[in-house]
């Protein structure tokens, strides 16, 4: 099921992440006075979300790469993510995998 991902100002920034998100997409673009937005219409998939950059998921990547090694990391960095996930579970139906916590 396609649903609105992003939106984009710029439109060759809006075709390069039409091309590096995967599933069913579309990038729709609107005229709003004299300015073009563009929206990036896809699968609201975790992958999506990290290949766009979205939500923080790179810097939790990191987070949880150094926490599984047993480096030292940014434990309220972690949560703050983590919470703003949250959101995201809800507002897309979608669950944070366990080793993420």
């Amino acid at each position: 099921m396609m649903e609105l991902l992003i939106t984009y100002d710029d439109e060759a920034e809006a075709e390069a992440a039409l091309k590096v998100i995967s599933g069913e997409k579309r990038l729709a673009s609107d005229r709003d006075d004299n300015e073009i937005i563009y929206r990036l219409f896809g699968e609201p998939t975790w992958t999506n979300f990290f290949k766009l950059g979205m939500y923080d998921l790179v810097s939790l990547k990191e987070l949880v790469d150094r926490k599984k090694a047993g480096e030292p990391y940014d434990l309220d960095r972690h949560q703050s993510i983590l919470k703003t996930l949250q959101f995201v579970e809800s507002s897309y139906g979608l669950k944070v995998p366990a080793h993420w916590r």
